[in-house]
């Protein structure tokens, strides 16, 4: 039977319960067998921003993560040299799951940033759908983004999502304010923050 794998990237810094919220709803709505969160560990549009290292994100999303038996961490970005992009981490699970429908989650304002993605086209070669965990009120011009990516309307399936005003960068804010920022976060990844001083000079 064939399985589908719901391909969920990002550098989860820290991994918030908006993250865990949306998994699950893509989870729930495109009738997959399991999401993979793929950790980015050298994502390419990011190499100007200092990111916490590996290790910590890593432990954190499997905290995250842990009692979820639907979610698991792919560590395809993890244990090959970067910049990492996302067409080479799909190729990669193609390869090893040859047989997998690969639905790629993203969320609306990647949606619209696509067409300035490392060969998009590709991507939409690979994959059977696009996830898009659209946010409402999202400003997308889905006839532009046609014209640049013809393959775009049969692959595109919109996932309801609850509007969830959680950014993993407010988090870090807060965290190095001091502010109050424990109830975002599974109760988890909140204790490894504290214990490791992550973000306390964010």
């Amino acid at each position: 039977m064939t399985q589908r794998m719901g391909i969920f990237g990002g550098t989860f810094d820290p991994p918030h319960i908006g993250h865990l919220i949306l998994a699950a709803e893509a989870h729930q709505q495109l009738t997959l067998d399991r999401v993979y969160f793929v950790l980015a560990a050298d994502p390419p549009h990011k190499q100007d921003r200092e990111i916490t290292p590996v290790k910590h994100r890593l432990a954190m999303l499997a905290s995250a993560i842990q009692d979820q038996e639907k979610f698991e961490i792919s560590r395809v970005e993890i244990d090959r040299p970067g910049p990492h992009f996302a067409l080479d981490s799909l190729r990669q699970f193609k390869a090893d799951i040859p047989d997998a429908e690969l639905i790629y989650l993203i969320g609306g304002d990647s949606l619209r940033d696509l067409p300035k993605w490392h060969k998009a086209n590709e991507i939409l070669d690979i994959v059977q759908k696009l996830g898009v965990m659209r946010r409402p009120f999202t400003d997308l011009n889905l006839e532009a983004l046609q014209e640049q990516l013809p393959q775009l309307h049969s692959k595109l399936e919109f996932v309801d999502t609850p509007l969830l005003e959680i950014s993993s960068r407010e988090l870090r804010r807060k965290a190095a304010h001091q502010e109050h920022f424990r109830n975002y976060l599974h109760q988890s990844v909140y204790a490894y923050i504290l214990e490791n001083q992550l973000y306390s000079a964010a």
